[in-house]
C-alpha cells in the first residue's frame, strides 16, 4: 500500500508530494520545479536525487566556512 503526504517542496517552496511504500522507500518529487528525492526510510540514505537550481559546489564551500 502506498501512503501520500502533501508537502512544501523543499527547493522551491511549491506543492509536493511524498510517497511512502510498502519496500520502506520514501520518493518526494515536485511538479512545479522537478525535484525529487528518493531514499530509504529505515536508514534515511538518498538512493536518488535530483535538484534543479542548487549547485553541489555551493553547498561544499558553504559547508567548510
Amino acid at each position: 500500500m502506498i501512503k501520500t503526504q502533501s508537502i512544501h517542496c523543499p527547493n522551491c517552496g511549491d506543492r509536493a508530494t511524498r510517497h511512502f511504500t510498502d519496500n520502506s522507500i520514501i520518493r518526494t518529487s515536485c511538479r512545479s520545479c522537478d525535484y525529487l528525492l528518493v531514499q530509504c526510510a529505515k536508514t534515511g540514505k538518498v538512493i536518488e536525487a535530483y535538484a534543479p537550481g542548487i549547485d553541489s559546489s555551493s553547498l561544499v564551500a558553504s559547508a567548510s566556512a
